[in-house]
């Protein structure tokens, strides 16, 4: 499978995603280009999704992560052996009877936040939907960590994980922490191992103890779980577990703005706490992340050579699993670009091969809390959107495409109750 050389299409557009939207076009689902030293193959076919991420992970693995500066060996950058057991810990609490332990820690910080919304609507205040969407999703994955409700001093040292998830590569590189972040981890170092600390102590909060505990006992067992390791662990889960959930419910806000009627039709669906509401709400968040994943690319390295699609893959080649252009394929989704949540209510509507739709990934290594993660923006959104209406001041012109994909400015709005 010759690459095509794509350096002149590069220094043509203006990113990376602009550059593997024209390969896909150009070449299709299963293209080969050079991007850097390496060959690079950019998959957005299905059914070659789903052999590299769902049928062949020990073939196609993660060499590096681009977010390793910031969450080190945690579950989200580990592999071989380490990945398994680390992973291996933790998928009980987010996955089948773990996660009933979370449910009223995700309610108590879903109506925290309903309650900031009510004051707001009531002065007319004008707030960010960013900052407020990462505020809820800080709280409640803080309560499922440590069993305490997120506390002012906390929430101002941390709130420079944005800062530090926008500096972090759009591809693995191996690239050490600029310079200009280092005081912002230094800060999110401090949080952790204060965490840790408290923890240790058994300083439990209202809820009981939360993953930390988890981890902690895991050390009893398992010598490798250093304090380094384990601070590792919990930063990953604090960033992946309120980053990605706070841009998926900013984007659904900016969608609804554009879509009024989607909102109508939710509330529609059926009366408030009922099974059909519900759906309605879930189908919301569904679509957002259709055209918003959490995890918009994939890398991939190729351990030993393979047959891909018809196409020979050899050894040491570097692909690029896309689900954001996956998503947007018009052979899979009719008028892709359009906001439509009824695709996820209507049968037939969306495409029933499983690697037409993979927003928190697939296979093996699929993310571990994506149950955690539909949950707690399903149980926000049956409280917000029945209470508020959302009127934007303005509203970004764009995406940025790091390690998330971001609107790319301020999403400024003022809120008006429902009467």
């Amino acid at each position: 499978m010759p690459p095509e050389d794509v350096e002149q299409w590069r220094a043509e557009e203006a990113g990376l995603i602009d550059l593997l939207a024209r390969t896909r076009q150009r070449l299709g689902g299963v293209a080969a280009f050079r991007i850097g030293p390496r060959p690079t193959v950019l998959v957005t076919d299905p059914d070659a999704v789903q052999h590299v991420l769902g049928r062949h992970p020990e073939r196609y693995v993660k060499r590096s992560h681009r977010a390793r500066m910031l969450a080190g060996d945690g579950v989200l950058s580990a592999a071989g052996e380490p990945w398994k057991r680390q992973r291996r810990i933790l998928q009980a609490q987010f996955t089948g009877t773990g996660m009933h332990r979370y449910e009223h820690r995700i309610a108590a910080a879903a109506r925290r936040t309903a309650d900031r919304w009510a004051a707001h609507a009531r002065t007319g205040a004008t707030l960010d939907i960013g900052d407020e969407m990462r505020h809820f999703a800080l709280d409640t994955i803080w309560r499922a960590l440590t069993g305490h409700p997120l506390d002012e001093v906390t929430e101002r040292e941390l709130d420079r994980v944005p800062a530090v998830v926008a500096a972090l590569p759009q591809l693995p590189d191996g690239a050490q922490a600029p310079e200009a972040v280092a005081g912002d981890l230094a800060r999110i170092d401090a949080v952790a191992h204060a965490a840790i600390a408290a923890a240790r102590r058994r300083e439990d909060g209202p809820d009981g103890p939360g993953v930390l505990r988890v981890l902690l006992d895991a050390a009893e067992r398992h010598p490798e779980y250093t304090d380094r390791l384990i601070r590792d662990e919990l930063v990953t889960l604090l960033v992946a577990g309120h980053e990605t959930t706070a841009t998926t419910l900013t984007w659904l806000f900016l969608l609804l703005d554009a879509a009024p009627d989607a909102r109508e039709r939710a509330l529609a669906a059926g009366p408030e706490g009922s099974p059909e509401r519900r759906e309605a709400v879930q189908a919301l968040v569904s679509e957002t992340l259709r055209l918003y994943p959490s995890a918009w690319i994939l890398p991939r390295h190729a351990l030993t050579a393979d047959t891909l699609a018809g196409h020979r893959v050899e050894a040491g080649t570097d692909l690029l699993v896309c689900p954001y252009l996956t998503h947007r394929d018009p052979r899979l989704w009719p008028d892709p670009e359009r906001f439509d949540p009824t695709r996820f209510l209507t049968d037939g509507a969306r495409p029933a091969h499983l690697g037409a739709y993979f927003p928190f990934g697939l296979g093996a290594r699929a993310c571990l809390g994506t149950r955690f993660a539909l949950r707690e923006s399903t149980a926000l959104l049956e409280l917000l959107l029945p209470a508020c209406t959302v009127d934007f001041r303005s509203i970004p012109s764009g995406a940025t495409y790091g390690i998330t994909v971001r609107p790319d400015g301020p999403t400024p709005a003022v809120l008006t109750a429902v009467r």
